[in-house]
């Protein structure tokens, strides 16, 4: 049920929605205290949680839910407990791990309160247990959050596309391309080829406008909208992380017993969304601004990188990159063909294309114009 719930790779809208909105009828938030919780078997058991009216019925918490790893990195931080060791317990000695969450929840002070976010299961079977927060966070849902953005888009008057959007346990990723809004980009693109069919960018300049929105539910960043420019011949993305928009989930502090968001809380943060979408549509989808960002990236791209490895190997370092991804970064810049500090950044951005796990794709991406900048540098 996990798999089939919360993640899913290079969907449709149509897919995106339709899966968050199975999500939305299976979504249970609920502030507990020590004493409401115990840990079996590798599971959370809730008991004791008051239930509450909501327009569903009588809502109750009780239950047994199966923590992610992201839950459980929201159990080793505010425990204390350190996370490379739980997930050891997890898998190899699933009783220490008990015997330690236990003996934590039992010496956290009587009137602590956590907020735990989850999913049911079916017919009151097991469920998941998405993120253990703090109970000041602040809900801001994926679905109201596509949706808003797509208001926010569609009040901006322009026509875009969806690039493609990405579920994890973490967060969500919808990136949004406009091709109505573009411009060229010769002296970026003049060496390079596409490491997927070959095709020239000496043939194919061109640069698009768009931009990604990224959320959280689990406590793993805020609501934001991103720049992004998506190149013609590779549908390479570059992310221009510096000018992003962000709405942090800080909030005030919940009772205990199942949370109803009230209607009024989430047309608050519904209408910020979509205010905000606005106001990045016009901004970010402009020729423009496009071409000023072209502009930026093109003043480092033509340095010439003369040892390969070498500089793939410093940038690895300073970006954290696995061995196994500093591989393929060097193997898309020989395929690429540009020898130059754009051809690393093109490197790492189609790279980032052919990863399965959508987190350490999206963090590739966004981490293409420092690997442009180190690139430059090693001279």
């Amino acid at each position: 049920m996990a798999e089939l719930l919360t993640t899913t790779r290079n969907a449709t809208l149509q897919d995106m929605a339709a899966l968050l909105e199975r999500q939305q009828t299976r979504k249970v938030d609920m502030v507990v205290g020590p004493r409401t919780v115990h840990v079996e078997h590798g599971r959370l058991v809730v008991h004791g949680v008051e239930p509450m009216l909501t327009p569903s019925g009588v809502t109750s918490a009780d239950g047994v839910y199966r923590p992610t790893g992201v839950a459980d990195e929201g159990l080793s931080e505010k425990f204390g407990v350190p996370r490379q060791y739980l997930a050891r317990m997890r898998e190899h000695a699933v009783d220490l791990y008990d015997a330690n969450l236990n003996g934590w929840l039992h010496r956290a002070p009587a009137d602590k309160r956590y907020l735990l976010r989850a999913l049911r299961g079916d017919n009151g079977g097991e469920g998941i247990a998405r993120a253990w927060l703090s109970d000041g966070y602040k809900r801001v849902d994926n679905l109201d959050a596509l949706m808003a953005t797509l208001d926010g888009v569609r009040r901006a008057g322009v026509e875009v596309d969806i690039d493609g959007c990405d579920l994890t346990d973490r967060r969500m990723y919808v990136r949004i391309v406009c091709e109505q809004v573009q411009a060229l980009a010769p002296r970026l693109l003049h060496g390079y080829r596409s490491p997927f069919t070959g095709e020239a960018g000496a043939d194919n300049p061109v640069v698009f406008a768009g931009f990604v929105i990224t959320n959280s539910e689990v406590g793993h960043g805020a609501f934001t909208i991103t720049p992004r420019l998506v190149v013609q011949v590779c549908r390479n993305g570059m992310t221009m992380n510096r000018d992003a928009m962000r709405s942090v989930h800080v909030g005030g502090r919940l009772e205990e017993g199942v949370v109803t968001w009230s209607a009024e809380t989430q047309q608050r943060n519904l209408d910020l969304i979509t205010s905000k979408t606005a106001d990045a549509v016009a901004h970010f989808l402009q020729r423009e601004y496009v071409e000023a960002k072209i502009d930026e990236i093109e003043r480092e791209a033509g340095a010439p990188v003369r040892d390969p490895q070498k500089t793939i190997h410093v940038l690895g370092d300073q970006l954290a990159f696995s061995e196994a991804q500093r591989t393929e970064i060097l193997n898309h810049f020989i395929r690429g063909g540009d020898t130059t500090a754009g051809g690393v950044m093109h490197a790492v951005t189609s790279v980032a294309h052919t990863l399965p796990d959508a987190d350490a794709a999206h963090d590739m991406e966004t981490k293409a114009m420092r690997a442009l900048s180190l690139a430059a540098a090693q001279r």
